[in-house]
């Protein structure tokens, strides 16, 4: 019996915990920000055009999208936190990794896509054909995060 406390001590889903938290709360933070700037940039372009609004919500869409892949990986690590007793150190390091590789990429994505966002639909208000270039940009900094849930999958199915 004390070989089973070592191995699975009454801490170790606290690990498991702070990882789902870490997912959706950096995610979730990197998408508010993300649409919060690309927003303002989407108000200040939309007295001079505003018939460009609705073409210049894909940095806001691709911002909630962040929180989408943090939300994906906080909900699996609930699922497979345990009781102390069945739940291994190991299990909620690998869980705690996963949720801070989500989030951190997420919360990196989301910078980069705000501040992408709001000097895209900025610029194309001015120059139509830099809207390409915005996309392109935009997709680029998505797939940070895309990454980052990449990471946090393999983790998770790490026993």
């Amino acid at each position: 019996m004390a070989e089973l406390a070592v191995e699975n001590p009454v801490y170790g889903p606290f690990f498991g915990v702070m990882g789902a938290a870490s997912a959706i709360i950096f995610s979730a933070l990197g998408a508010a920000y993300g649409t919060a700037k690309s927003g303002t940039g989407i108000a200040a372009m939309s007295v001079m055009r505003p018939e460009l609004i609705m073409k210049s919500i894909i940095p806001v869409v691709m911002a909630g999208i962040i929180a989408i892949y943090g939300l994906v990986v906080a909900v699996l690590i609930c699922t497979a936190i345990e009781e102390p007793s069945k739940y291994t150190l190991f299990k909620g390091f690998c869980h705690l990794g996963a949720g801070l590789a989500v989030g951190f990429s997420g919360l990196a994505a989301g910078f980069a896509i705000g501040i992408v966002g709001d000097a895209g639909v900025r610029g194309t208000a001015q120059q139509p054909r830099l809207f390409v270039g915005m996309i392109l940009i935009l997709i680029f900094a998505e797939v940070l995060g895309l990454y980052g849930l990449i990471v946090a999958i393999f983790l998770f199915t790490k026993n």
